[in-house]
């Protein structure tokens, strides 16, 4: 059963600690009576109830790590086996063990709690890289299995592609086109690895047949690769008002060239220079104009505490400089001629805005929702342009809220209804259920908003979500790892290494030869990450490098996208700055 373990100074729960037993054992639809998952988000479930592995790789790991005191229950499977090599056992096999029928769904899941058992870091990577990942069972008829008992093979998967071949196909490179429609024809394997094999798929059909084995493992692989490296000067052409509390920037090339186009809803992240020798704050604002104008436009919310917002504010002048990465996001508007619902709340509405831009441009006859919620008439960014862009789209509709209309506005005119734009009014719009929607505000606005949508009959692989600021932590079987105090400077002594900037939590700090990796400098800092494998396998710490280059160690097993960093396994070579 799952137990507590130190680690790294922290508190593992988990049920990697297997023990042989002696007896027969319950084996039902979730479990094996007595054996338990610490983390289910991971592991466990009816796709991942009883994990096998095979005494043949025990003897290749103990000649590969030199190794003695391996032991059944080492790699934390449940099962076992002599025999079932991952090269011959095929996903959607049949076996039959005692008085159970179980069906095999996926390969073992990369995670650093494998390399916690064993001692051996590396471990998860080493299991991929020697193709000897082990499996995954799902029990099709509940029944006792006892040690010692023959396991009958009862019938073999379609397509007959073994345990070994997809995993390669997901972790490693060289992975073909066909490889992944074969997986996808195959029912048995379980819904995440088609979740994945279907991102391949896409992205493959997106690029000429060409795509990563990470864009399968992590969104931040299927962003195209950025226009340019690093950070390079905008100048500043025009700074209208939108709104009491929200200004815009309108951004030309310098040398006067078309600046590159930019994906509708996604980012462009700024260096704000405050006077005196202090570094810059940096921060990301959502580009809201029309893309493919050959000019950029962010909007900027003026926060009361906000520096960056404040020092734009007070100091920009139209002929200034602000230096710019390249656009960067996944947070975009994806063809198809299905419904799109574009929803936001106060300047949320900037990302879902661009899309809208993008759909007038295209005079697209797809359904489009737009639903917007403010404070009142003067809090309502871009109400005009927005009123503008929906009277060009045939199959538009708009619903706009205002939590407090003020005296001066008219309902019918300024807004459609008064109140917030919640769950409960969503619900009741009757919202087609094969759209794709759209969604970007407070952090409370979106997941309630996200509930609702799914509640309403929208697939949740179709709702997207946009968030300003740094994302939730991903730290699986960490305890009371949910929150944590607010990004800060490393305890101890500063580094004297280069700096790292972590853009989305506003953090600059001197990289610290302490650290082993660009991972546990964040950590130190409590700015929120997320991992699974921490040895450069999964690609769950997979994120976009803003400017600067790192260098590995160990390398990963299959690089990340262009653009993109893995931070558990690398070091700044010079300063750098993270979407992070």
């Amino acid at each position: 059963m799952p137990k507590d373990v130190p680690w790294h100074g922290k508190t593992v729960h988990t049920g990697v600690y297997k023990q042989t037993v002696a007896g027969p054992r319950m084996v039902r639809r979730l479990n094996i009576d007595g054996d338990g998952q610490g983390d289910l988000g991971g592991h466990g479930g009816e796709q991942r109830a009883v994990l096998v592995y095979q005494t043949d790789s025990y003897r290749f790991w103990a000649n590969e790590l030199g190794r003695d005191d391996l032991t059944p229950g080492q790699f934390g499977e449940n099962f076992t086996v002599d025999g079932l090599p991952d090269d011959e056992v095929c996903i959607g096999d049949r076996y039959r063990i005692g008085d159970a029928l179980f069906e095999v769904t996926q390969p073992r899941v990369t995670c650093y709690r494998v390399g916690l058992r064993m001692g051996e870091p590396q471990m998860a990577a080493l299991l991929v890289a020697h193709h000897r990942p082990g499996f995954y069972l799902r029990v099709i008829e509940e029944g006792e299995v006892e040690a010692g008992q023959k396991i009958v093979k009862v019938s073999t998967g379609p397509e007959a592609m073994t345990v070994e071949e997809i995993d390669r196909v997901l972790y490693l490179p060289g992975h073909t086109r066909e490889q992944v429609e074969r997986a996808l024809r195959i029912p048995a394997l379980s819904p995440g690895w088609q979740g994945s094999m279907q991102t391949l798929l896409d992205q493959a059909d997106g690029e000429g047949g060409a795509s990563s084995g990470s864009a399968g493992l992590n969104t931040a692989a299927t962003a195209p690769p950025p226009a340019w490296p690093g950070f390079r000067p905008l100048t500043v052409t025009h700074i209208p008002s939108e709104s009491r509390s929200v200004f815009s920037l309108h951004l030309a090339a310098a040398d006067g060239s078309a600046l590159p186009a930019a994906l509708p809803g996604q980012f462009l992240t700024v260096k704000v220079q405050p006077e005196g020798s202090v570094p810059p704050l940096i921060r990301s604002y959502s580009l809201s104009g029309e893309p493919g104008t050959g000019a950029y436009r962010i909007s900027v919310k003026v926060e009361p505490h906000g520096a960056a917002s404040n020092e734009l504010r007070a100091h920009i002048r139209v002929g200034d400089q602000l230096e710019a990465a390249a656009p960067r996001g996944t947070f975009c508007l994806t063809g198809g001629d299905n419904p799109v619902v574009l929803l936001s709340a106060g300047v949320g509405v900037t990302p879902v805005l661009a899309m809208l831009h993008a759909l007038a441009h295209d005079r697209s006859t797809r359904q489009v929702w737009w639903l917007h919620g403010a404070r009142d008439g003067s809090e309502h960014p871009f109400a005009q342009e927005s009123r503008d862009l929906i009277a060009t789209l045939p199959k538009a509709r708009s619903t706009v809220y205002y939590s407090r209309p003020a005296a001066n506005d008219h309902l019918g005119v300024d807004y459609t209804e008064a109140g917030r734009l919640s769950a409960g009014p969503v619900r009741r719009l009757g919202l087609p259920t094969d759209a794709d929607a759209y969604v970007c505000g407070p952090t409370a606005f979106m997941d309630s908003l996200t509930a609702a949508l799914v509640d309403c009959g929208l697939d949740a692989s179709r709702v997207h979500t946009e968030i300003f600021g740094a994302g939730p932590a991903i730290t699986p079987g960490i305890k009371g790892s949910a929150t944590g105090p607010a990004p800060h400077q490393p305890a101890g002594p500063p580094g004297t290494g280069p700096e790292v900037s972590f853009a989305r939590s506003g953090l600059t700090v001197p990289w610290n030869d302490a650290q082993e990796s660009l991972l546990e400098l964040a950590e130190a800092c409590d700015v929120p990450v997320q991992w699974s494998c921490r040895t450069g396998v999964c690609h769950t710490c997979e994120l976009a490098l803003m400017s600067g280059t790192v260098n590995y160690s160990p390398d990963p097993v299959e690089p990340p996208a262009e653009g993109n960093i893995l931070i558990c396994c690398s070091k700044p070579a010079g300063g750098i700055v993270l979407d992070l």
